[in-house]
């Protein structure tokens, strides 16, 4: 059975190219555009997800937020958290990796560099 990552981004086109890219790898997704929505989707999926892909800014809730928000559930402690963003402030970064993010990538990616982490994460599909 193939891996499962939740993708969190508000870019309709992030998440499709994400998406293709690690259905590709082998990987399925599951996908929420917003921060608030995925705390939703990880609770849904019970312990079921591989790992989270995440935007930093989104509505509603943004991605730093999402992953204070999981780790004050509970719902995440043994979820690694890529932040797959714009943003490349070392104060940002510093904040997430504080709230429990593993790893930060800027977009626009690279895809082989986005898989290199997935597979590093969450392991092979």
């Amino acid at each position: 059975m193939a891996k499962k990552i939740l993708l969190v981004e508000d870019s309709n086109t992030v998440r499709q190219q994400v998406g293709i890219l690690l259905s590709a790898a082998g990987y399925s997704t599951v996908e929420a555009d917003n921060g608030r929505d995925a705390v939703a989707a990880v609770a849904a999926q019970k312990g079921d997800l591989a790992m989270i892909i995440a935007d930093v800014n989104m509505p509603v809730m943004n991605g730093i937020d999402m992953i204070q928000s999981l780790r004050d559930k509970g719902l995440a402690s043994d979820i690694p958290i890529l932040m797959l963003t714009t943003e490349g402030q070392p104060e940002l970064i510093d904040k997430a990796r504080k709230a429990g993010a593993k790893g930060w990538i800027i977009k626009p990616f690279k895809p082989d560099l986005l898989l290199a982490a997935v597979k590093k994460l969450a392991g092979e599909p």
